[in-house]
This record gives C-alpha cells, structure tokens and sequence, in this order.
C-alpha cells in the first residue's frame, strides 16, 4: 500500500542556504494493509521527517514515496492533495495544538464536513459523527459540546483520530501522538490503534519508546541519523538486535533489577558486531543492508 525507495531529504541550512543538513538517508520501508509499522529513533533520526513526507507536507529530496501505486511526490494542486488526504491522514504529538481553544471540540469534525461532504444530509452527518465517535470509544454527548480545555488530552487524541476516520482513509501516519499523555491513557490509544489494525487500516507509527512500539506494531524500523539502522518483524527486531545502535537502545530501557552502573558497564564492553558494515563516505549513494534473517535486516553504521 505505502511504499518508500532510497528517500532523502536535505534541508538548506545557514546564512543564504549554504549549509546541508541531512534528515533522511536512503529510507526504505513499506506498510500493508491492516499492519503497523513502528519508526523508532530518538529525537533529530529523522521519524518525524519521514511521516511528513508521507503526507505531503514536505516533498523529499530524492527517492520515491507511493500509495496504491502512485507517485506521491507527483501530486500537485489543491484538489489532487485533498483526494489524497481523503485516504492518508496524520495525528500528532500535541492534541490541544490541533483545537482553536476558542471553539467547541465539534469544530474539528465540523470542518470536514464542509470540506469533503457538503452535500451531506444533517440526519446523515450526525450518523457518521456518531458512529466515528464510537470507534474511538467517545461518547458524543460528553465531548462535542464541549470547548479544548474541558477534555482530557486521551480525549482530544481519540477525537482526532475520530475526525480522520470521517474520511474513507486506508493509512494513518501517528506522530508521537501518545507521548504527552499519562500511562493508563496511553494504553487505551494504543489498544485503538489495534482495533484499527484489525479493521484493515494500515499505520505508521512514529515514536522514540521502544515498549510503545513493540507493543502494538508488526514491523519495526530503528533510525539512526536519518539512515535506517535496523529493520523487520518486530519481534525478531527485539529479541535479537544485531546492529550496536539497536543494542544501545535497547540496552537504556529501565530495568528495575539492575543500575544505572550496570548498564554503563555493559554499553562500554559492547563492541560493533562484524554483520554491520562501515557506512559509505557518499551521503547522497546507498546505505548498505545486510540480511541476517527472513525478512530481518542491519543497516551501515553511521559511526
């Protein structure tokens, strides 16, 4: 369905753009329909880039995006964007960024509508609300009236998730849309996000917690400096991480039966393993895979 190949982007950087910043370098990945694929790196790999590649926001330098076969870096013009966006959707970070906290939180739904269904019956909109709202586990009655600041930040995140699925989407791009709200929060967005798995929608899952992503995603690609790392099941992926950065993150979940020194002393005995090949001294050429399992690939290291 969604379909990247050797995708770059450089950013002009510095006094009259004399400057190269490298976000992305050669990314390759693909998301099927009704899977969940998790982009995990810390902050500046280049996550966050890439989902905004996917929606259009931001075109790459070089590489090919498609959906359904389609050239995304083609589509031009106000009405080709806005079909696209009927199928292709993002929610992120920072829900209450998302609302004009002077308008009640049907606003968000209410601005679809005028977009995309105009024609739209009044008895008919209230059913497609209604029913995108139980999706999502919110009752209308309790938040549609009400204004940002009343709901919770899980309540606003389900609402827009809700909006998107007003639309007949087929891929949901999800920026780190659970890392500003509290534990038990997160667990009822991450267990939608399953149930919209299960109903076909395919997502790309963008976040730096690596339990947030073995939780709910099939397929699992580690950033690195812009430059896939590791990628594949996600359950080969954890539990046996061959590239030193994978290892490295890993290594930084909390334990609560080791120390803080323990894991210093283990991160300083690591050694690169020999699978991972040198990254080559070409930023713009192709960063080297290395296969060591079905489906299960290793990165160059990016030093």
């Amino acid at each position: 369905m969604l379909e990247l190949s050797h995708v770059h982007k450089v950013y002009r950087v510095g006094a009259f753009g004399g400057g190269r910043l490298r976000a992305v370098r050669d990314v390759g990945l693909t998301v099927e329909p009704g899977e969940v694929v998790s982009l995990i790196g810390e902050s500046g790999s280049g996550k966050s880039t890439l989902g905004r590649m996917v929606l259009g926001l931001t075109r790459p330098t070089s590489g090919r995006i498609a959906f359904e076969g389609a050239d995304v870096t083609a589509i031009k013009g106000f009405r080709a964007k806005k079909e696209y966006h009927r199928k292709v959707q993002g929610v992120f970070q920072d829900p209450f960024s998302s609302f004009n906290p002077i308008f009640k939180a049907e606003r968000v739904l209410s601005m679809i509508r005028s977009s995309y269904f105009p024609g739209v019956s009044d008895a008919d909109w209230r059913d497609r609300v209604t029913d995108s709202l139980r999706t999502v586990r919110l009752d209308p009655d309790a938040v549609l009236g009400k204004y940002p600041h009343q709901l919770s930040g899980g309540q606003l995140q389900r609402l827009l998730i809700a909006r998107a699925l007003l639309l007949d989407i087929r891929l949901l791009v999800a920026d780190e849309v659970i890392s500003m709200l509290d534990a038990s929060t997160r667990i009822d967005v991450l267990n939608l996000l399953a149930d919209l798995k299960e109903r076909g929608l395919g997502i790309l899952f963008v976040t730096h917690d690596l339990s947030l992503g073995t939780y709910v995603s099939d397929t699992t690609v580690i950033l690195r400096k812009g430059a896939v790392a590791e990628k594949g099941p996600t359950r080969a992926v954890f539990a046996d991480p061959r590239h030193p950065y994978s290892r490295h993150l890993l290594s930084c979940v909390p334990r609560l039966h080791r120390t803080w020194a323990e894991v210093d002393a283990d991160l300083d005995r690591e050694r690169p393993d020999p699978v991972v090949p040198p990254a080559p001294a070409d930023e713009d050429g192709p960063v080297p895979m290395t296969e060591v399992g079905e489906g299960h690939f290793v990165g160059a290291d990016q030093g």
